[in-house]
């Protein structure tokens, strides 16, 4: 029913914000042709300076053969925008009403052979495609802020979409140059926001107590678990920092702090299949690599990471970081 992933040329944007902005940009820089859809020609010199910034990182990253801003349209008519589209990416405002009504006119005026991804970062598509026509081709499909540079993008369905829309979808956003990630289960948050929105909560508690400033808090991150983050998720970090005795060592010693007071956010019951269940997912992660090897790879990752963030950094002529 769907085109071959690897066909697709045509894109069309649907919004002009951060989001919006930053996947037109992302697409013209992977080499398709892409039409916007502003619903305000106001909105376009903001989307003018997105795009701007978003091309600069998007160059020194490298361009795709043939990509360049000329193959942007940019549209006010909804219908026109779409009508030669061979995927869509919907990013308009976090609003359930607005994305429904704005689904079931994308029911109407675009074939049924064309995905329509949304790209709403907490609301769940059974309850966005409840007025569309053409449910089974609307899946989710959230990017990680900005989504030019970071590849993440979590993709599910809802109640009423089709299987192979989103395999189709998983398949497309990777040869797009993306990692995507399909989920399990269609939860509120999804999972990259869930995980972000805990750490937040536990800041946001640690200032209203006194406890830190938000200073404290971006020092602490930034010099801390983020580098590490950008080259070891938080499952694989916890399996080697107990070194050979792996996620199973480190779940016995840390496991039951979880319970202590230091955290604000409830903890799950410790069970032992939660434990086993951690211990393989790691085993998984790390395809048979010692806890030597590992480390390594992970020493050597965010060395990279701290060089290049030192180098990327702008020094004013008082000798300040800027």
């Amino acid at each position: 029913m769907y085109p071959n992933p690897s066909d697709i040329s045509r894109i069309t944007c649907i919004g002009a914000g951060p989001i919006g902005g930053g996947w037109t940009a992302y697409f013209l820089a992977r080499g398709y042709d892409v039409t916007v859809y502003l619903h305000d020609p106001a909105e376009e010199p903001a989307f003018r300076a997105i795009l701007k910034t978003a091309w600069i990182s998007l160059t020194s990253l490298g361009l795709a053969t043939g990509a360049s801003l000329d193959r942007l349209s940019v549209s006010y008519n909804l219908e026109d925008a779409v009508k030669d589209a061979e995927f869509i990416q919907e990013s308009v405002p976090e609003n359930l009403e607005l994305k429904r009504a704005l689904y079931a006119k994308l029911g109407e005026i675009v074939p049924p052979a064309v995905v329509i991804c949304s790209s709403t970062s907490g609301l769940m598509m059974t309850d966005i495609q409840t007025t569309c026509d053409t449910p089974e081709r609307t899946v989710i499909g959230h990017p990680f802020n900005p989504p030019y540079l970071l590849p993440l993008v979590e993709i599910i369905g809802g109640k009423k979409t089709s299987p192979d829309a989103v395999a189709w979808t998983s398949a497309f956003y990777e040869i797009a140059g993306k990692a995507p990630l399909v989920m399990k289960k269609e939860i509120p948050g999804f999972i990259a926001t869930r995980l972000q929105e805990a750490l937040w909560r536990e800041a946001l508690h640690m200032v209203a107590n006194g406890e830190a400033t938000a200073t404290d808090i971006d020092v602490a991150l930034m010099n801390g678990p983020a580098p590490r983050m950008a080259v070891q998720g938080h499952c694989l970090a916890y399996h080697v920092c107990s070194g050979k005795g792996g996620m199973a060592a480190s779940f016995d010693q840390f496991g039951p702090a979880l319970k202590l007071p230091w955290t604000r956010l409830e903890a799950p019951e410790l069970t032992r299949e939660l434990r086993d269940t951690m211990v393989e997912g790691c085993d998984e992660i790390a395809d048979g690599r010692s806890f030597e090897e590992l480390a390594a790879i992970r020493d050597r990752e965010i060395v990279a990471v701290l060089a290049a963030i030192r180098a990327s950094r702008v020094v004013d002529p008082g000798g300040n970081d800027a």
